[in-house]
């Protein structure tokens, strides 16, 4: 999955001293701000292609002219792309995964244009100011712990296959008091995913890089993931403040 280890002692000026070692600690913020700078381009991106997708009808034409088999293709593309993305980032330029994240951002904006028309505007944006405080304090706390966050990987990947099923579930049976419970899940699950993959970025990642362009390919890859992160706390928290009165009637 990562970029091969030794190729040689590539020069890259903010990275290495003179005899070739890693500068680690700058090597790492580095890191976390090429990733966290690629997560908010994407966050921009998705922002804008839903309200475009909402507000022009690209949406609704879409659904008018598909139906609900348009929207299923569109889930599946949608969850192929990350899937591909994840497994082939490593063996493409930096330049056609950043290409690829975008377009995958824009692809999930216009999946997202959809809970225009089941919250209002108001829910919306507070469920996403709320997102953006939660994940800048997870973050902060991720970094500054000392404690050993990836422990809980197992965990952690356990409980969001047990989140999918039932998420899947409660697609079917429409039962809103569960729906809240299982958002509340959600935000928990989320939160310990926002806190493990800061801590795997810092501990695992940043280490298997040695050259430029692998630091390139990994904020790509750090970015993707801590976009995802940001992505479902902000829904699950849409779903809880919706169901306390904010959706639409």
């Amino acid at each position: 999955m990562f970029g091969p280890n030794g190729q040689g002692q590539n020069t890259n000026p903010g990275f290495y001293n003179g005899n070739g070692y890693v500068v680690k600690e700058k090597a790492m913020r580095s890191l976390l701000a090429r990733s966290y700078g690629e997560m908010c381009i994407a966050l921009l991106l998705t922002s804008a292609m839903a309200f475009f997708s909402a507000y022009t009808g690209l949406l609704d034409d879409f659904l008018g002219a598909t139906g609900s088999i348009g929207w299923i293709i569109v889930c599946i593309a949608q969850v192929a792309f990350a899937v591909v993305l994840s497994a082939r980032l490593w063996k493409m330029k930096p330049s056609t995964a950043r290409i690829l994240f975008y377009a995958y951002a824009l692809l999930m904006g216009f999946t997202l244009a959809s809970i225009f028309f089941i919250f209002n505007i108001g829910t919306i944006f507070v469920a996403f100011l709320f997102s953006a405080a939660f994940f800048f304090c997870l973050s902060m706390l991720a970094m500054s712990t000392k404690k050993n966050l990836l422990k809980l990987g197992p965990i952690l990947w356990v409980g969001l296959v047990v989140f999918v099923i039932g998420e899947v579930i409660l697609w079917f049976i429409h039962a809103s008091g569960a729906t809240m419970f299982i958002s509340a899940i959600g935000l928990l699950l989320f939160a310990g995913l926002t806190l493990y993959d800061v801590q795997w970025i810092k501990k695992v990642l940043e280490p298997r890089c040695h050259t430029e362009v692998e630091y390139k390919q990994a904020s790509i890859f750090a970015a993707l993931n801590l976009y995802l992160d940001f992505v479902n706390i902000f829904l699950t928290l849409l779903q809880l403040f919706g169901g306390r009165g904010g959706g639409r009637r």
